[in-house]
């Protein structure tokens, strides 16, 4: 029986053009990138201060309320919406959202389009080195919010989420009571504040408030700290950088 020979072919591709290589090379290069920039680009923009610049509530207008359980308002009577914050002294996340749209949300209470409510609770208490810091930061928030007006209590209350000034948490150190009245004093407080923060006078009130605080936060649906609702309704303040500009 015949056999038929059977040659086999290998198949040798041409190499593609080393000029060609480069080229596609390069452009690939170029394309990450600008990737790269712009998404570092919008990170940075996305976590920088909105209305930077403005500072504080500085207009004499806006009325400090006590409603109750703690809370502070701040607000001018006209105001028609409803701005809820909870928040803990030592949280980062809470630091983030101060810096971010601490100054934006100051001129909204300044023009009177919001009316904010401040929750300060005292989740991270066992976080800080004193094992109590975020409860009297709470305190200090009832010294400083029963003896002065809205402009002292909103340069307090940014000064004490300032990262230049908010322990970290699960820190070797964290702030005295003295250096809280400080701050109050920095902030323009009277020396009825910084005496009522040094002698500890409002820890029983704070930790009461901020348990109910915390209450609050559970009911509201938020996750967590920081906790942010308009008109009732649960925003991503930290996720959404125009939940805030969107308001009027």
């Amino acid at each position: 029986m015949s056999q038929k020979k059977i040659s086999s072919t290998k198949h040798t591709p041409e190499a593609t053009s080393n000029t060609m290589t480069y080229v596609l090379g390069g452009i690939a290069f170029v394309v990450v990138v600008i990737v790269i920039v712009v998404a570092i680009m919008w990170q940075s923009g996305s976590d920088a201060p909105r209305n930077d610049g403005y500072g504080t509530v500085k207009n004499p207008a806006v009325e400090l309320s006590l409603p109750g359980d703690g809370v502070v308002q701040l607000s001018r009577p006209e105001a028609q919406r409803l701005i809820d914050v909870f928040e803990d002294p030592m949280c980062p996340f809470c630091g983030d959202l101060e810096v971010k749209h601490g100054q934006e949300l100051a001129q909204k209470i300044d023009d009177g389009v919001v009316s904010v409510n401040y929750h300060l609770v005292n989740f991270l208490d066992p976080q800080s080195a004193s094992g109590d810091y975020s409860t009297r930061a709470v305190a200090a928030s009832h010294c400083v919010a029963a003896t002065e007006n809205a402009r002292v209590y909103s340069a307090f209350h940014a000064g004490l989420f300032d990262p230049e000034f908010r322990p970290e948490e699960g820190g070797d150190s964290d702030r005295t009571d003295a250096e809280l009245a400080e701050l109050a004093g920095s902030a323009g407080a009277s020396e009825l504040a910084t005496e009522c923060i040094t002698s500890g006078a409002q820890r029983d009130a704070a930790v009461a408030d901020a348990n109910t605080g915390r209450d609050a936060l559970a009911a509201s649906g938020a996750r967590g700290t920081p906790g942010v609702l308009v008109d009732g309704e649960v925003v991503d303040a930290l996720g959404d950088s125009e939940w805030l500009a969107s308001i009027n």
